[in-house]
């Protein structure tokens, strides 16, 4: 599903150059549930940045589904961040001042589905994460678990190859993280590959794998 070779990242600061990612070598098979880890300045994120196509890399290979995603243009990187990617980050990022229907709804509107359409499959998509009772509440109104379930059904509803967290239990606590890991574990176990970046190990240690970043080189 995803095969990394040789990538390299760096980015410039004044006189300086930081050389973040050097030499990433990664694979990851179709349906694998992984967790990627390491301390801050690591890396990780960036790597993140480029599986999800948010971030150009320097040099190497990335290929995502058996395409390579070297000099794609603006358009072909949004095609394919939106038709085989799901992202869920650790604030969620909701639209404060929609609901969670219209939250969910949203990536729908960039694909130009109908309001009355793309408004009920979101809610079956928010249905799957238990908060059809919830689904006209503001984000203000939910608590953060709450929100992150809206998330993850944000990300899911182009139904994706992969989804891309980016420590989606970092701001919740114990019992509300295991509630989030094992929707993600529901979500792996219907096919769908899963990739966490987090911190806690205890997180990681709920993935199949645990892959170790370590001054931009995977240990």
């Amino acid at each position: 599903m995803i095969k990394l070779r040789n990538i390299h990242k760096s980015y410039s600061s004044g006189n300086a150059n930081l050389h973040v990612l050097k030499g990433i070598d990664l694979e990851v098979k179709e349906g694998e549930m992984v967790s990627i880890m390491g301390a801050s300045g690591s890396g990780k994120s960036t790597l993140l940045n480029m599986l999800g196509i948010l971030d150009k890399y320097d040099k190497g290979e990335y290929q995502l589904d058996g395409i390579n995603m070297n000099h794609l243009s603006e358009k072909e990187e949004a095609f394919y961040r939106n038709r085989k990617l799901g992202f869920i980050f650790q604030d969620a990022s909701l639209i404060t001042y929609k609901n969670a229907l219209e939250n969910v709804a949203l990536p729908l509107y960039y694909q130009n589905i109908s309001m009355k359409k793309r408004n009920k499959i979101a809610l079956e998509y928010l249905d799957k994460v238990g908060l059809t009772e919830w689904a006209h509440h503001l984000p203000s109104e939910l608590s953060g678990g709450q929100r992150q379930r809206v998330a993850i059904a944000r990300a899911l509803i182009c139904n994706p190859q992969v989804i891309l967290a980016d420590e989606p239990t970092g701001q919740l606590d114990s019992s509300t993280s295991l509630e989030i890991m094992e929707l993600l574990k529901k979500i792996n176990n219907d096919g769908i590959t899963v990739i966490i970046i987090t911190h806690e190990h205890d997180i990681a240690e709920m993935t199949n794998r645990i892959v170790y970043i370590k001054d931009g080189v995977i240990e």
